[in-house]
């Protein structure tokens, strides 16, 4: 949560194409599905703590198919 919103983070499946960055950048909001593509854990609340990581993510995916929503 970000000054009282929350933060979730979403990897758009038809974009993904396995680089699998945000996954190394931020181990604790991605995973890896069948396919070795990424996706977001759970429901992609972003913790405290792990903001920075989020944003960086979104930034190195070559693909743009990470999203970060603000609720």
């Amino acid at each position: 949560m970000a000054g009282g919103k929350v933060v979730r983070v979403r990897v758009d499946p038809d974009k993904c194409q396995g680089h699998n960055r945000c996954k190394a950048l931020a181990p604790a909001l991605f995973e890896l599905d069948e396919y070795g593509n990424s996706k977001e854990i759970g429901d992609g609340i972003v913790p405290e703590g792990q903001l920075e990581a989020a944003y960086l993510a979104r930034a190195n995916c070559p693909e743009m198919a990470v999203e970060i929503i603000e609720e």
